[in-house]
């Protein structure tokens, strides 16, 4: 990153990665997400000659994930630091299509858990593209509320239900647009209503493949941010899963939501400090070289007071999430904690952006310039994984 580098204390190896992570958010995403942004159809983003598929080959390619593995010889704070540090800088990248290489290991993640080697050679494959298929058309920030409420009432009723049949499942219903992924993922780790036989018992976990038969999907949403993120409903008509594709019963839902969620809103700081340090740079690249008033405008004291703030604000919600993602990953999930990381940095996200579109003046408003891009992705993140306000009204119960 462009601003003053006071990481202390990383290893040559974590040097590296990060170094390595960067050229790659450069070079390839962020051209890449421009590109996916300007397409007016968002069935173009997903074509099979899209430009999205060349970039999910070269993150593969990166082998990122070994960064988690035991034996990559990383300590957990050196692996919890790394994934915060991989995470900002694919947000500086491209913040849409930082979220979908993070969605796409939820069912992996799930099939580790289960432990049975079949569910991980099928569901933990380095080329599967997967979702979190847990948003419904009747239910959104109540969903993932329901992690600090058990009672299935509370929600209402179900929009996708998956129920006992003999040995198997039957998943009937929908998931809502939102599903990122949703469109092209191959598998997914879907929280949806479980009926045991006695009744609706709670929400659980299930493996799907989601191209098995009675599978389908809608049109992909056509959104105002993230475009380069695919999101898109999933429709379930009878579709029949062997018995052990449960893998979080409705008993354990509670601790496994609070487990995910704090991941997940641990990462969505991680990504948006990264989009929030893009705006700060291309802000403070832009106030050099404009020139007003016979000077860079960076020589006027209301654009350097500007530029400060918005440093002081990167630098704090940076530094919230680096102790939240140390924190989670040593002493066990703290869901306050994550949510304050994932308010603070996509609020952040968004203020600085604003911010640097004042600073860019009238061409803050051409699409020439991609740092409205920006303003339009950072607006996009205090609803997604839970509407910011919502999710700060749960982290008050915890407190």
């Amino acid at each position: 990153m462009s601003s003053i580098d006071i990481e202390a204390d990383l290893s040559p190896e974590e040097t590296e990665i990060r170094s390595l992570v960067h050229r790659f958010a450069e070079e390839v995403m962020r051209p890449a997400g421009i590109a996916l942004d300007a397409m007016a159809d968002p069935q173009d983003v997903i074509a099979e000659n899209s430009i999205l598929w060349d970039v999910y080959e070269k993150h593969r390619a990166l082998g990122l994930d070994a960064v988690a593995d035991p034996a990559s010889g990383f300590t957990p704070a050196q692996q919890a630091r790394l994934s915060s540090i991989i995470a900002e800088e694919l947000g500086w990248g491209d913040s849409g299509l930082a979220i979908s290489f993070g969605v796409t290991n939820f069912p992996k993640t799930l099939a580790m858990l289960s432990g049975k080697p079949h569910l991980i050679e099928q569901f933990a494959r380095p080329n599967l593209v997967g979702c979190w298929a847990i948003t419904e058309p009747g239910h959104g920030s109540d969903q993932i509320v329901y992690t600090a409420d058990p009672k299935i009432e509370t929600l209402g009723k179900p929009n996708c239900i998956a129920r006992k049949d003999g040995d198997s499942w039957l998943v009937n219903g929908q998931k809502a647009a939102w599903v990122s992924n949703g469109s092209i993922a191959d598998a997914a780790a879907l929280f949806c209503a479980v009926d045991e036989g006695d009744g609706i018992s709670g929400v659980g976990g299930l493996l799907v493949d989601l191209h098995s038969q009675g599978v389908s999907r809608g049109k992909p949403l056509n959104k105002i941010g993230q475009r380069a993120l695919n999101q898109g409903e999933i429709f379930f008509d009878d579709v029949r899963l062997p018995g052990d594709h449960l893998v979080v019963p409705p008993a354990a839902y509670a601790m496994f939501g609070d487990a995910g969620l704090t991941q997940a809103n641990s990462g969505m700081g991680s990504v948006f400090v990264g989009c929030a340090q893009a705006a700060l740079d291309m802000a403070l690249a832009y106030a050099k070289e404009r020139i007003q008033g016979g000077v860079a405008i960076i020589e006027h004291q209301s654009v350097r007071a500007r530029l400060f703030e918005m440093f002081r604000k990167v630098e704090a919600a940076r530094g919230l999430n680096r102790r939240v993602v140390l924190s989670n990953a040593i002493n066990g999930p703290k869901l306050q904690y994550a949510i304050a990381s994932k308010v603070t940095s996509t609020q952040t996200a968004f203020d600085v952006a604003s911010s640097a579109v004042q600073i860019f003046g009238g061409n803050g408003l051409s699409l020439e310039y991609p740092i409205e891009k920006i303003l339009r992705d950072a607006r996009a993140s205090m609803i997604e994984d839970g509407c910011n306000d919502v999710l700060g009204l749960m982290a008050a119960t915890r407190l």
